[in-house]
């Protein structure tokens, strides 16, 4: 908690009770069913929620905003962003469902009335979004392939609608055909060294009516 005050001194106090009671719900749930490894358990903070929030570094969602996380897995970015953006409506979507059993528990623990999840393939998912969030799931052309025609047509950022992908390592060439993706580096906004090779990539889709 204390790296994530760190980083976010802004906090509500509402927020600062769903950020310390996240720990202890996923170990918890974690025992019965395991979708974080142990050591990303007793490093959640860093490992999950602040490489999460890395998101919230770049953009501020305005209120109102709707974001669909794919692939959510134990439910990052979604679950931390969901606390600090609790007027932004997060679709959380995921084909395993056990992992989805968590991620249910976790939302229904800390009150979470802003997040929904779905039990599907992303491709099944018939809504548009301002944004779609994702930690490194898939190679990007099979990102964008997966997620065509899910953008929303109206702008309500400076950042225009489309991906915001968590991802590490050499990116140069699974994005060499997207010109227009912007690679921002997480070590820019945090200081710790596990962030050292990860980057936040933001590439803006098209609205396809």
């Amino acid at each position: 908690m204390k790296l994530l005050l760190k980083y976010f001194s802004n906090l509500t106090e509402d927020q600062i009770d769903k950020f310390e009671r996240l720990e202890s719900l996923y170990q918890d749930w974690n025992l019965k069913i395991n979708v974080v490894s142990r050591k990303d358990i007793d490093e959640l903070y860093l490992r999950h929620v602040l490489h999460s929030l890395g998101i919230a570094k770049l953009i501020s969602f305005k209120d109102g905003s709707k974001i669909l996380d794919v692939g959510t897995g134990g439910g990052f970015p979604g679950i931390p962003l969901a606390i600090l953006f609790p007027e932004c409506s997060f679709h959380l979507v995921d084909s395993i469902a056990k992992k989805l059993k968590v991620v249910n528990e976790v939302v229904e623990g800390l009150g979470l009335t802003n997040v929904k999840t779905t039990h599907s393939r992303v491709e099944a998912i018939n809504e548009t979004y301002d944004f779609i969030v994702s930690r490194a799931v898939a190679a990007m052309p099979t990102f964008v392939h997966w997620t065509k025609g899910k953008i929303a047509k109206k702008h309500n950022h400076e950042l225009k609608n489309g991906i915001l992908y968590l991802k590490g390592g050499d990116l140069a060439e699974e994005l060499q055909d997207y010109k227009k993706a912007t690679i921002y580096n997480l070590s820019d906004f945090y200081a710790e060294d596990f962030f050292e090779t990860k980057k936040l990539v933001h590439l803006p889709l098209k609205y396809r009516g």
